[in-house]
């Protein structure tokens, strides 16, 4: 059991006896009783602090700690080093519980968002009823046997004693070609359900990488919005002093506080669309998103292959069941038919005695003309339909892939000047500064300056966040899902 599931609760029990209680005549309730009560994390850390200052008092008992799955350990409160590491434990198990609930990469995210998917559990059911489905196909017979009991009596009109009892035994059988058929359908129904499970896990990939980088643009936009008011109020501070003294004007404070109440919205605004981008995230896996996001590694596969790509690989595996179908509709132009073993026993009146007899049933159903030309129909409709999505589909992701790999070549080259720009601003920016400080320029060349370092920190980082996100988009393309981070 892990800690996130287990429910904190501490039982602490006490006795009190010895010297220090109230004379004979006097006792206290207290004594010699002893109590058990179950407290939260705080309450019980409160208790552990009372009991380090009752230390020397010579009531004092033992100390039980419970815990659902993790520990019981009974620890004398006269010793209290053991009761610091038991409080560093208890402050420190919801931080662990936090830490393992959430996912470390995309690929544990992954597995939490196919875990909470409707789409995906039904899929996985559709399995189990293919797996059983590849059972049946596998039989001697294409249904189960049946028994029929049939009683023939006089009694309620002539009662001359005339009697007849029959049982049969009958089962269905395959016709020529038929149950191999069935199983190439059986089996072909399993593979497209594990191959259509592969294709809606690729889609869920899609989706979390979406709101894995969203979270990530938005969490260095707040970076960003925090580090301009940390600096607009350091500048306010300032240029305030420096009014005060009779340095610089009234116009230039209030500059100063309009850009530390600008920075300030900003801020605001940014980690408004953290908490929503952590939502969006929350909302497919049912976790809070870790701290730090880590990117995808470049693929080294050049183009998608109907063998690897998930969606390509479920539409084969669809035209293929649809033709499986069309040759099973062709093995089964009729019902099966039935054979069966019949018993009987009978007598005309009370006076003879009763009569067996053992006989054989076939059963041969007619073909039906127009019946079989629907199914086939039917079978040729999906066919034709499955082949024109699979043809398609290759179409566009082969488009999708050329339009992938040219926005990640569109992304390097833009990081590159952002990070030139990024040099020329932090250089203007310092040389606008020292000029500040001398008297030599006024705030509004220095605030324009922050603006300017401030608006090429901001396309840095979103430039080097674009090229992790079109990474992630090429793997997408190509048909990969998420891989483990390496230790």
């Amino acid at each position: 059991m892990s800690f996130a599931s287990c429910d904190w609760r501490y039982d602490f029990t006490w006795r009190l006896t010895g010297p220090g209680l109230p004379a004979r005549g006097r006792r206290s309730p207290l004594h010699g009783s002893s109590w058990r009560m179950a407290m939260t994390e705080p309450l019980a850390v409160a208790c552990l602090a009372a009991c380090i200052t009752l230390r020397s008092c010579p009531a004092m008992s033992t100390l039980r700690l419970r815990t659902p799955s993790l520990l019981s350990a009974c620890l004398p409160i006269s010793r209290p080093h053991y009761l610091i590491v038991s409080i560093l434990t208890l402050l420190s198990a919801p931080t662990l519980a936090a830490n393992e609930a959430q996912p470390p990469d995309l690929a544990g995210a992954l597995q939490a968002a196919t875990a909470r998917d409707p789409e995906a559990a039904q899929l996985r059911l559709r399995q189990v009823a293919a797996e059983a489905g590849v059972q049946v196909a596998q039989g001697l017979t294409p249904a189960p046997a049946a028994v029929s009991l049939n009683h023939l009596s006089d009694r309620l009109n002539q009662n001359q004693g005339r009697r007849e009892w029959e049982v049969e035994l009958g089962t269905p059988l395959w016709l020529p070609g038929q149950r191999r058929a069935n199983l190439d359908t059986a089996q072909q129904a399993l593979a497209e359900t594990q191959a259509r499970l592969n294709w809606r896990r690729l889609q869920l990939s899609g989706e979390l990488r979406e709101a894995w980088w969203q979270l990530a643009q938005a969490r260095a936009n707040a970076s960003l919005a925090n580090q301009r008011e940390q600096a607009a109020k350091a500048l306010e501070a300032d240029v305030l002093r420096r009014y005060q003294y009779g340095d610089l004007a009234r116009v230039d404070a209030n500059l100063a506080k309009a850009e530390s109440l600008a920075a300030e919205s900003e801020l605001m605004d940014a980690n408004l669309k953290v908490q929503q981008a952590r939502q969006a995230y929350a909302e497919l896996t049912g976790a809070e998103a870790p701290g730090q996001l880590q990117p995808e590694a470049l693929p080294t596969q050049t183009a998608a292959s109907d063998e690897t790509h998930p969606q390509t690989r479920w539409l084969q595996t669809t035209a293929a069941l649809a033709s499986d179908k069309l040759a099973l509709q062709a093995a089964s132009d009729r019902a099966s038919p039935e054979l069966a073993m019949r018993w009987t026993q009978q007598r005309s009146d009370a006076l003879n005695p009763y009569d067996q007899a053992i006989g054989i049933k076939l059963t041969l159903p007619l073909s039906s003309g127009p019946r079989v030309q629907q199914d086939n129909a039917q079978a040729r409709a999906e066919l034709a339909q499955a082949e024109q999505a699979l043809a398609r589909t290759r179409e566009h992701i082969e488009r999708t892939i050329q339009q992938a790999r040219q926005e990640l070549d569109i992304a390097d080259q833009q990081l590159t000047l952002t990070q030139a720009r990024r040099q020329l601003t932090a250089d203007n920016l310092q040389l606008a500064q020292k000029a500040f400080s001398l008297g030599e320029q006024d705030l509004n060349a220095l605030l324009r300056a922050r603006l300017a370092d401030h608006e090429a920190q901001a396309a840095l980082s979103r430039q080097a966040l674009a090229r992790d996100t079109a990474i992630s988009r090429l793997r997408q393309a190509l048909g990969l899902l998420p891989e483990e981070a390496q230790p």
